[in-house]
C-alpha cells in the first residue's frame, strides 16, 4: 500500500518546490511583446536580479537552462586556444570545461577532489607559475551540485589578486544564488551564470550572465560569438527584442517578477540567506543523529564547506537507492539522485543521495522530508541512529528562540 496520495514533496536539489502565487502569475494571456507592461517588467526585473547578485553588472536573461547560460558567458569570451583555468570540486566544473573544450579553449583541470572546497594556496600557487598570463579566464562553481561542496569565492578572488593574476573570474552560481551569500562586485566576479529553477524559485526556462567592464572588454576581443549568445545587442537593445534576441519569455518573466517580490520586498535576501542556513543546518543535524547508528553521513565533512542549498549524503552501496525507491513510491517524497561523483561507479551514484533545501522552502516541507526518509530507514531495516527529528527541530527552534 503507498500513502503517496496528497501533494507530492520534491526535495530534490532543483528544480526546486515553486511558490503558488509565481505559478498563478503565469497563469495568464499573452501580454503585448512590443510596449507597456512587459517592457516595464523586464527593466525591474533586471535590476531585482541585480540586487539578488549585489551588483553592479549587467544582467543578462536568456531562455535556455544552466547549460545554456554556461554556453552563453564561454561563447562570449572564449577563442580558439585561450587557455583556461578550471577549478573542479564535483561534477560541474567539469561539465562546463567540456562545453569550454567544444569553443576550442586549452583547459588545465585543478582537481580538488568531491568533499572539500577549493584551495586557495594552491591556486595562488598555480597562477604565480603562469608568469606569461596564458591563462584568460578561472572557472569555479559556487556550489558543486553532485558533491555539495560550497567554494570561497571571496577566498578565490584574494588569490587572484595576490598571484597578479589578470584572467577573468567566472563563477556558476546556479544551484546556489539567493541559497546563500554572493556579492559579486565586493569578490571581484567577472562573470556570474545563474538560472531560475533553483533559488530563483520559478520554472526552469531563463539562464542569467551578469557581466561587469572587465568582461565586456574579453567580448570586445572574442571572434567566433553566434547571434543568439552574443552580449552586444543584450547589452545594448535598441528595441526591446533585443533583450531576447527574439521573442521575449513572457510567461517566465511573469513567474520570475512574482518571485523576486517574494525574495526582495517580502522576505529580504538576507533572511533568505539565514533561513537557508537554518535549514541546512537542521539536515545536517538529523544525518548525524542516523550517522551515529549506522554508515550514514554527509559528503562534505567540513560545514564550513557545506552547501547551504543541498547536501549530498553517503550510505552503504545500495541502501541510497532503495531509501529513494521507497520514500518516493510509498510516501510521495522525490530525494535527489546521487550524481556519479567517482567513475567506476557510475553515472548514478548508488550509495549517495541528495536533500536539495533551496527556495521555497520552510520547517514543515523540510521536516515532512526527514521525517519520511527516517520512516524510510526504518520500513527498509537500513541501520542508523535515532533522534533526528529531535536533532533537526532543535536546531530550528534554538534559530527562531535566538532570532
Amino acid at each position: 500500500m503507498s500513502l503517496s496520495f496528497g501533494r507530492t514533496q520534491l526535495s530534490i536539489p532543483g528544480p526546486s518546490m515553486f511558490p503558488d502565487r509565481v505559478l498563478n502569475a503565469m497563469h495568464q494571456a499573452a501580454p503585448n511583446i512590443y510596449a507597456g507592461p512587459i517592457v516595464e517588467l523586464t527593466a525591474r526585473i533586471k535590476r531585482d536580479l541585480q540586487a539578488v547578485a549585489r551588483t553592479k553588472a549587467e544582467a543578462l536573461i536568456y531562455i535556455a537552462n544552466g547549460h545554456g547560460g554556461w554556453e552563453a558567458a564561454l561563447s562570449n569570451v572564449v577563442n580558439p586556444g585561450d587557455r583556461m583555468l578550471a577549478l573542479a570540486t564535483g561534477r560541474f566544473t567539469k561539465g562546463w570545461v567540456e562545453m569550454a573544450e567544444r569553443l576550442g579553449a586549452d583547459v588545465e583541470i585543478m582537481d580538488f577532489g568531491t568533499d572539500a572546497g577549493i584551495d586557495p594556496q594552491a591556486v595562488e600557487d598555480q597562477l604565480r607559475a603562469d608568469k606569461g598570463h596564458e591563462f584568460t579566464a578561472v572557472l569555479a562553481v559556487q556550489t558543486d551540485t553532485a558533491s555539495s561542496v560550497s567554494n570561497d569565492i571571496a577566498a578565490l578572488r584574494r588569490a587572484m589578486d595576490a598571484a597578479g593574476h589578470p584572467a577573468l573570474l567566472m563563477v556558476d552560481c546556479i544551484a546556489s544564488l539567493a541559497c546563500e551569500p554572493f556579492e559579486m562586485d565586493e569578490w571581484g566576479v567577472d562573470v556570474m551564470v545563474a538560472a531560475s529553477q533553483k533559488g530563483l524559485m520559478t520554472p526552469p526556462g531563463l539562464a542569467f550572465n551578469f557581466v561587469n567592464d572587465k568582461a565586456r572588454a574579453a567580448r570586445a576581443r572574442c571572434t567566433q560569438t553566434t547571434g543568439y549568445w552574443d552580449w552586444t545587442m543584450r547589452l545594448n537593445p535598441e528595441i526591446y527584442y533585443m533583450n531576447f534576441y527574439g521573442t521575449a519569455p513572457t510567461h517566465h518573466l511573469f513567474g520570475l517578477g512574482e518571485a523576486l517580490d517574494i525574495l526582495l520586498r517580502e522576505e529580504g535576501l538576507e533572511a533568505a540567506w539565514a533561513r537557508h542556513d537554518i535549514l541546512a543546518r537542521a539536515v545536517w543535524a538529523a544525518v548525524e543523529a542516523w550517522g551515529a547508528g549506522g554508515n550514514i553521513r554527509c559528503n562534505v565533512g567540513s560545514p564550513h564547506e557545506r552547501s547551504r542549498a543541498v547536501t549530498a549524503i553517503l550510505t552503504d552501496t545500495e541502501d541510497a537507492e532503495r531509501l529513494r525507491d521507497w520514500t518516493d513510491r510509498m510516501c510521495g517524497v522525490t530525494l535527489g539522485v546521487g550524481l556519479g561523483l567517482h567513475d567506476a561507479r557510475g553515472s548514478n551514484t548508488p550509495g549517495l543521495f541528495r536533500i536539495g533545501h533551496m527556495g521555497h522552502l520552510n520547517p514543515p516541507m523540510l521536516f515532512g522530508t526527514l521525517a519520511t526518509i527516517d520512516a524510510g530507514l526504518k520500513a527498509l531495516n537500513i541501520a542508523h541512529g535515532a533522534g533526528a527529528m529531535e536533532a533537526a527541530t532543535a536546531v530550528v527552534a534554538n534559530a527562531v528562540r535566538s532570532g
